[in-house]
């Protein structure tokens, strides 16, 4: 006969607690899983997951190249639109409405690439993909709302040009300084007010399947599909997201172009033409750096149904992240006005640092 071994009370307590014991040291998910019973329980409808991981690098070859670009691109970024919003905020004669907008534009560009490349750059240098749920949305929210106001920004420059040479005469009445203050803030509250909507119903959804992201932050569509609730709404917010990223401003820019075409080939002289459409090449130049990439990549997927899911996310960081590096390079610091205001900062700072430096020299001398 086999042996029979007997238990008491005390014997199953004590076996039972290092059973549980092994468990919790063994497997470090533990608390991410009590987060899912503790939510479910709070909100029988609901399930939140702890947060999410981001995979829309793992399968990319020469994946540290392309962060080295990003980090690059990232530097010149922050560097080149800090140096345009001081030029004209220490430059009285450049506070007028259009370097107003352009000032707006430099903002817009510095938070956009600022809430999604630290972030990319993060995952490569600590190997961490993941990202909390509250985080999650934040970057969410922040991201697509200077999203949105890139193009709005855009869009608002072609307002400045369409006045410019459409109304020349009653420009100075008609764009003044409050009027595009009105308009920028407009645009501002509206959609910092529709994206807090469209993120906001995210909190609806429940996740209880996968939680890994295949994006390069988190995106609104790629996170709304893993839900395993109805996502009707979060749908059709994301297609509304959409017309208001790109149709609205963009069919308000086309109109523009097409007032300011009638406008300059009524003009008589050949010169005057010229110089009209001169005044506009570098806002088209921003248009099509921003609107081709994201049409191609949206009518692709539209009408083709597939697109590589890779070939998707890297389209679209680069998308997303060339533009705030480009905008003030060729628009900003091409205006002669600035370019004027920059080359006297240099000055100014080239002097004072030589009065530091002989001023140095003179205290070590005198020291001595």
């Amino acid at each position: 006969m086999s042996p029979v071994r007997c238990f008491n009370s005390e014997s199953i307590k004590k076996h039972s607690l290092e059973f549980v014991l092994t468990v919790v040291l063994k497997h470090r998910w533990w608390s991410s899983t009590m987060i899912f019973q503790r939510t479910v329980l709070n909100n029988s409808a609901i399930i939140h997951p702890p947060g999410f991981y981001i995979i829309g690098f793992e399968t990319f070859p020469f994946i540290s190249v392309y962060f080295i670009f990003l980090a690059f691109v990232y530097g010149v970024t922050v560097l080149f639109n800090i140096l345009v919003i001081y030029v004209i905020a220490s430059t009285r004669r450049l506070h007028t409405p259009k370097f107003l907008a352009v000032v707006n534009l430099a903002v817009i560009d510095l938070f956009l690439n600022t809430c999604t490349i630290p972030s990319m750059i993060k995952i490569f240098l600590i190997k961490n993909n993941f990202i909390p749920f509250n985080l999650c949305l934040l970057q969410m929210y922040v991201y697509y709302v200077f999203a949105s106001l890139e193009s709005f920004a855009l869009a608002i420059l072609a307002y400045d040009r369409l006045i410019a040479i459409c109304f020349p005469l009653r420009h100075n009445s008609i764009n003044t300084v409050r009027s595009m203050c009105c308009i920028v803030s407009v645009t501002w509250f509206l959609v910092m007010g529709v994206i807090a909507f469209t993120t906001g119903i995210m909190t609806r959804l429940s996740f209880c399947r996968s939680v890994r992201v295949f994006s390069y932050f988190c995106d609104y569509a790629p996170v709304f599909r893993l839900a395993c609730n109805d996502n009707t709404m979060q749908w059709f917010a994301a297609s509304f997201l959409s017309v208001l990223l790109l149709f609205v401003p963009f069919t308000f820019i086309f109109l523009s172009y097409v007032s300011i075409l009638v406008t300059v080939f009524r003009m008589k002289s050949v010169d005057s033409r010229v110089k009209a459409l001169a005044t506009c090449a570098e806002h088209l130049i921003l248009v099509a750096i921003f609107y081709i990439p994201l049409t191609v990549i949206f009518t692709i997927g539209f009408f083709l149904g597939v697109v590589n899911p890779d070939q998707r996310v890297l389209s679209l960081s680069l998308a997303s992240c060339i533009p705030p590096c480009i905008n003030p390079i060729v628009y900003s610091l091409k205006t002669k006005e600035i370019k004027t205001g920059t080359l006297k900062l240099f000055r100014k700072t080239k002097v004072n640092l030589k009065k530091r430096f002989w001023y140095l020299i003179a205290q070590t001398v005198m020291s001595l």
